[in-house]
């Protein structure tokens, strides 16, 4: 019975790291103040986002329209990161504070039991529940984790000797990836929460940023000085991402799927892509914008939302169609899903190819926050059945 069911995805075929004329974002500014933006988290739907500059943590509720300053020491600030529902957040500095954490998005912080030192990176699983930190200062370095909202942190195993850049965590926080930056070290996974690690590649770069894919697997690293690689199996192989050649890549991001992506230059350059960087488009800010020095990128679940930080935080909006994912059994029920919270999708299905067969289904999608996929559950009937998203 299986077998016989197929789904029906859409799909743009083009060559391996080619830049074409995909459809060009509008970027416009955000009522952020001027500081210096390292790191941005939006939620999932790209509403609520936490921001840390140079002296505060800046909050958003209405996707950067207006911002507010947090109750938090006025440290330079370095990473953050946020919960899907953008309610549990965690902060580091970039040295000597210790990591603060909010359970109410942001309207009270705490410090956390972790040291005080310099906070490179910072990944959330989905729920808030597990949170893995890059940690460095003049006496050790290490991967830290954290299974209580980032109050309480531990070391791991993975190797004090490496100096960690950059953290990525996958949508339930059991797999994360790590990679050093200088010169020395290469990519680490662990599989299980970071009880253990290994180093699944030995390439050695400046890696200055790292983002995953929900389950952990789909990766864009990004070697300052030098090019941008993609993975499909959690880092383990790279490939070029087939990006003009530029000194100063510096930020990633990726939705949920992995499928649509976005990095960013400290000489000014933002490209974008809709198909896991099979294709880039070029994105400038409106004519007469200086060119900016981006220091960070982030995305909302599905990707239809950026935000991106130099001295100001600029944000681009499109209306992006979801990609269905593979389809998945349990039983004989069968799981539909794609990235974000897009419930304002119907799902369809037809026993065959004749066009005016499509039967709009009951069932309606709903938000797994642990996975960062809008899902629908069905259980079909008929030997064979071709299924596709429609907006109402």
């Amino acid at each position: 019975m299986k077998g016989k069911y197929l789904l029906l995805l859409f799909a743009m075929l083009a060559s391996l790291g080619t830049v074409s004329s995909l459809p060009a974002r509008t970027w416009t500014r955000t009522g952020a103040p001027l500081s210096t933006w390292s790191s941005i988290a939006p939620s999932a739907d790209g509403v609520k986002i936490a921001a840390v500059g140079w002296t505060n943590i800046f909050l958003s509720t209405n996707a950067g329209a207006t911002w507010t300053a947090a109750n938090v020491p006025p440290f330079i600030w370095q990473s953050i990161a946020s919960s899907a529902d953008g309610t549990r957040l965690v902060a580091g500095t970039w040295k000597n504070g210790p990591i603060y954490y909010s359970t109410n998005s942001g309207a009270n912080w705490a410090a956390s039991d972790a040291p005080g030192g310099y906070w490179g990176s910072i990944a959330s699983s989905a729920d808030g529940t597990r949170m893995v930190a890059a940690f460095t200062d003049g006496g050790g370095r290490g991967i830290l984790v954290s299974t209580n909202f980032g109050a309480n942190w531990k070391v791991t195993s993975a190797p004090l000797s490496e100096w960690w850049s950059c953290v990525a965590c996958s949508a339930d926080g059991n797999r994360l990836i790590a990679t050093s930056r200088a010169y020395a070290g290469g990519i680490y996974a662990s599989t299980n929460g970071g009880s253990s690690w290994t180093e699944i590649n030995t390439m050695s770069a400046n890696w200055y940023s790292l983002t995953a894919s929900s389950d952990g697997t789909r990766l864009v690293l990004v070697n300052y000085g030098g090019a941008v690689y993609l993975s499909t199996n959690s880092g383990s192989t790279l490939s070029p991402a087939g990006l003009p050649a530029d000194n100063g890549w510096f930020a990633a991001t990726s939705s949920t799927d992995g499928t649509r992506l976005a990095v960013a230059s400290l000489n000014g350059r933002l490209y974008t892509s809709t198909n896991a960087g099979a294709a880039w488009e070029s994105n400038s800010l409106p004519a007469g914008v200086p060119a900016q020095q981006w220091e960070s990128i982030a995305s909302s679940a599905d990707g239809s939302r950026l935000f991106a930080g130099s001295g100001e935080i600029w944000t681009s909006l499109v209306n992006l169609s979801p990609i269905l994912s593979s389809p998945a059994w349990s039983g004989n029920s069968l799981m539909l899903s794609w990235a974000g919270p897009a419930t304002n999708f119907l799902v369809q299905q037809n026993s065959g190819l004749d066009p005016s067969g499509w039967v709009t289904l009951t069932n309606e999608p709903a938000y797994n926050s642990a996975s960062g996929q809008s899902e629908v559950t069905l259980s079909p009937g008929g030997n064979c059945g071709f299924f596709r998203l429609i907006k109402p």
